[in-house]
């Protein structure tokens, strides 16, 4: 079974050697993915950094052909889950609307850029929104 790959050109991805997403078959699965803007930066505070993961995460998975209604699993790694909390869930449940996937958040001490305080991974499968 063939492997697609796609990049979203940030500059961590050529630096740890790995791709934002791939999709095998009908399964897709999206790497870890802060919170950053186009400076690769954090992308403001921890609401604006979860709307900025989903949406790149987002962003690969309709590059490989899914959507949001396919995600079936996120994964959230927060530096601080119980501040933050709120602000998480509140981005996961208006990009997910009416297709919640199963997720959990998961408390972490730092993460890889500074000032960063989420990192968001997915899984979706294509046959998830399909009649």
């Amino acid at each position: 079974m063939p492997v697609e790959r796609h990049f979203t050109g940030t500059r961590f991805e050529p630096a740890v050697g790995y791709c934002r997403a791939l999709r095998v078959g009908e399964r897709i699965l999206v790497a870890g993915t802060l919170g950053l803007n186009a400076d690769d930066e954090p992308a403001g505070d921890a609401y604006e950094q979860a709307q900025a993961a989903i949406a790149r995460i987002l962003g690969a998975i309709e590059a490989l052909g899914g959507t949001a209604a396919d995600v079936v699993r996120t994964r959230m790694f927060a530096t601080d889950p119980q501040r933050d909390w709120d602000a998480f869930a509140r981005a996961h449940r208006e990009a997910f609307g009416e297709h919640p996937p199963v997720t959990a958040l998961i408390g972490t001490p730092e993460l890889a850029v500074t000032g960063c305080v989420v990192e968001i991974e997915a899984e979706a499968d294509v046959r998830a929104s399909a009649p």
